[in-house]
């Protein structure tokens, strides 16, 4: 089954056209990397899925549910992590998790059952007691990541999940996306500017530029069609190839 089905998507900002005429899918089970340079696209494309942006036009469904006319279903099928996403920094880390857990969660038993999970997640041991204005940068994107995870969904959206991460606290959070997919099968989404990352984490991978996808392929297979040794090598002739035959 189909996880996400775009096709032909476009969005305007104003007279500015965002995206044009973006067309991919994403398998159930897979961890699709989307990327780009910044103002390609990616994290429009990311909201208009995780239902937060409306297309100007286009078709976009989530299992397929339509983002627009089923956003309500849509959404209790993902969770989305945004670049930018915030902590309640007075809160201790626990209690930051317990808090979105009794918002997902309908019994006291879902409650202690996604709280373990997001601490297991999470890799911060006893620091999950300590106050979040506290912690490093590393390890309040540990716990934005278990918060978003914690809950199982079925597609878990991460815009720029290692974002200012240093290597070792970037490895940790590579790690929980690895361990959440292999204890759950859930289907993930993911943007990033770090093409190693992408390149470790992601089945397959969408490279997209100036509002549209340029190729789309397994890092391997992206690699060989462009005579690359790296996905960041690739991505660059993928774009210059568009560029000659535009």
């Amino acid at each position: 089954m189909l996880a996400v089905e775009i096709k032909n998507l476009h969005r305007f900002y104003g007279d500015f056209e965002a995206l044009k005429g973006v067309t991919f899918e994403i398998d159930e089970g897979e961890i699709f990397g989307l990327i780009g340079p910044n103002g390609s696209g990616k994290t429009t494309t990311l909201r208009i899925i995780a239902t937060i942006l409306k297309p100007s036009k286009g078709i976009v469904k989530v299992f397929g549910y339509n983002v627009v006319r089923e956003a309500d279903k849509v959404r209790k099928l993902i969770s989305y992590l945004p670049e930018d996403a915030d902590l309640y920094k007075r809160l201790t880390g626990l209690e930051n998790l317990l808090f979105f857990a009794k918002m997902y969660a309908k019994t006291n038993d879902e409650i202690k059952e996604m709280v373990r999970f997001g601490i297991a997640i999470s890799g911060l041991g006893n620091r999950i007691h300590d106050k979040v204005e506290t912690y490093s940068k590393g390890m309040r994107r540990r716990l934005a990541l278990a918060r978003t995870l914690m809950v199982k969904p079925k597609l878990a959206i991460l815009d720029e999940p290692t974002s200012g991460l240093d290597v070792y606290a970037s490895v940790n959070v590579r790690n929980s996306i690895r361990k959440f997919v292999k204890e759950t099968g859930s289907t993930v989404l993911l943007s990033s500017h770090n093409m190693l990352e992408v390149e470790y984490l992601c089945d397959r991978v969408a490279f997209i530029s100036k509002g549209k996808i340029i190729a789309i392929g397994s890092p391997n297979e992206l690699k060989e069609k462009y005579g690359a040794t790296n996905l960041e090598e690739a991505f660059v002739r993928a774009v210059e190839s568009e560029l000659e035959e535009t």
